[in-house]
């Protein structure tokens, strides 16, 4: 019965080893996985932050693209509204309605002769 209990009692001294490399192999793997999930979340914060951050360029890349074609299309209102001002026929117009100009008579034309030296 003696052999029986010190048999008993050196299985059991077996089996506790056993649980405590578990438990040291268990102690490895947490840090690890501590370490594993640090990472993890770090990517997916930078992965997030690059996203909101293409989003934003998206929307002021649209919003610039908008001002652009609005830009363009006062220019070409302007360039229509100089060309009508240049028009030779408003500025005739304006000097005869507005300012009472008309042609010279030949009376009022002098003709300046090149000086000879």
């Amino acid at each position: 019965m003696i052999m029986a209990q010190t048999a008993g009692a050196h299985a059991i001294s077996h089996n506790r080893p056993a649980k405590e490399s578990a438990a040291a192999s268990f102690g490895v793997k947490y840090p690890t996985f501590i370490v594993v999930a640090l990472v993890l979340m770090f990517v997916a914060l930078v992965y997030v932050g690059l996203h909101i951050r293409m989003t934003q360029m998206e929307y002021d890349i649209a919003a610039a693209l908008s001002a652009r074609e609005l830009l363009q299309e006062e220019q070409k209102k302007l360039k229509l509204e100089m060309a009508m001002l240049k028009s030779p026929q408003r500025i005739e117009d304006i000097a005869r309605n507005k300012l009472q100009m008309s042609y010279p008579t030949a009376e009022q034309v002098i003709v300046i002769k090149p000086s000879e030296k």
